[in-house]
C-alpha cells in the first residue's frame, strides 16, 4: 500500500512544474452558478473569487491546480450558498505574486484569516483538496473560530508518512529539498509528456487527465517546487488531537488501491483527531472530483447540511 502511496506522490512531485491587501477591482455580485462575473479580491499568496449568496462555504484547491478544479460543484452550491473559490498565485497560469519567496502555504492561511476577518466569516465551511486540504488543517490550527468545518480531500496531516512511515520532518526534507530544485530547474519551459505522466497517477478517467495534465503545464514551476517542499516538511501530527473542528474527510479506492487498505492508510493517518467522518469513494484517485463528479457532489452536499 505505501508504495502504491509513494508512487503516486512522487510522480507528480518530480514532473510537476501554493494582512489583507486587495488589490483588482470587484464587479458587481454574479448571479448564481455564473462565475465570469464573480467578485474577485486579489491579494499577496491567493486570490478569491465570490459567487452565489447564503452561507459562505470556502473552496481551496491543491498543488498546482486552479479554482476551476471545483467547476462541477459551484453552479450547484452557490445557489444556496455564498462560494468563495481560492486560486494560489502563480496556479492557473496567473502572476506569481509573493509566492516566490519561501513561506507559502503560511502566506496562504494568513491571507485566508485576514480575508476572512475582513468578510465577516467566523465559522464558514471550508473544502480543501491535496495540498488544500493541509492549508485547512494549518487554519483550523492557527485560526479554529475560523472555521466551523472542514472537508479534506485526499490529504495527510503529514505527507512524509507516504514516503517513510513515522519518518521526522528531518529525515524527509533532504528528499523535499531534491524534488523542489528539480521542479524548480524546469521553469519556464513544461514538459507536456511529464505533465501527462503525472496526470495518469493522479487520475483515473482520460478527460480527468487531460484537465490535471494542463493545469500542471499551466502552473509557474517555482512555485509548484516551493509549495511541495512546504507540503512535504509540513508536520500537524502532534497538533491533530487539539483541532476540535469537525473534520470529514473525502479519499478514493479503486481496483490499484483496494477499499480496505484505503481504509486502513487514512484511518490510522486521523486516528488522534476527535471528530472525524470517513467517506470513502470508488473508481477515483487523488483528483476525487474529476473521476467521480457525482460522488463528490454528493459529498459535498451531506457535508454543508
Amino acid at each position: 500500500m505505501i508504495t502504491h502511496f509513494k508512487l503516486r506522490i512522487l510522480a507528480s512531485a518530480v514532473t510537476m512544474m501554493a494582512v489583507l491587501h486587495p488589490a483588482a477591482g470587484h464587479s458587481a455580485p454574479a448571479a448564481a452558478g455564473d462565475t465570469t462575473q464573480a467578485d474577485t479580491t486579489q491579494m499577496d499568496h491567493i486570490s478569491v473569487q465570490a459567487t452565489g449568496s447564503g452561507a459562505p462555504v470556502i473552496l481551496i484547491p491543491g498543488l498546482a491546480s486552479p479554482r476551476a478544479v471545483y467547476d462541477g460543484i459551484v453552479p450547484a452550491i452557490d445557489a444556496t450558498h455564498r462560494v468563495y473559490t481560492v486560486q494560489v498565485n502563480g496556479f492557473g497560469g496567473g502572476d506569481p505574486g509573493k509566492n516566490l519567496a519561501p513561506g507559502i502555504l503560511d502566506g496562504i492561511v494568513a491571507d485566508l484569516d485576514a480575508f476572512m476577518a475582513a468578510n465577516k466569516l467566523s465559522g464558514a465551511a471550508v473544502v480543501g483538496h491535496s495540498m488544500g486540504g493541509l492549508v485547512g488543517l494549518m487554519l483550523a490550527k492557527a485560526h479554529p473560530d475560523d472555521v466551523g468545518k472542514l472537508m479534506v480531500v485526499d490529504a495527510l496531516p503529514y505527507v512524509g508518512d507516504i514516503f517513510v512511515p513515522g519518518a521526522t520532518v528531518a529525515q524527509i526534507e533532504p528528499q523535499a529539498k531534491a524534488i523542489r530544485d528539480r521542479m524548480v530547474a524546469s521553469y519556464p519551459t513544461p514538459d507536456a509528456a511529464q505533465a501527462k505522466a503525472t496526470a495518469a497517477g493522479m487520475a483515473l478517467t482520460p478527460a480527468a487527465q487531460a484537465k490535471v495534465a494542463a493545469w500542471v503545464t499551466a502552473a509557474d514551476a517555482r512555485v509548484s517546487g516551493q509549495a511541495m517542499y512546504e507540503d512535504m516538511t509540513t508536520d500537524l501530527r502532534p497538533d491533530m488531537a487539539a483541532i476540535a473542528t469537525p473534520i470529514t474527510l473525502v479519499y478514493p479506492f479503486s481496483a490499484q488501491l483496494p477499499k480496505e487498505r484505503a481504509d486502513a492508510f487514512y484511518r490510522a493517518e486521523y486516528a488522534t483527531a476527535p471528530n472525524v467522518t470517513f467517506v470513502p469513494v470508488a473508481d477515483s484517485a487523488h483528483f476525487v472530483m474529476l473521476d467521480q463528479p457525482a460522488a463528490f457532489a454528493e459529498a459535498v452536499e451531506t457535508f454543508l447540511k
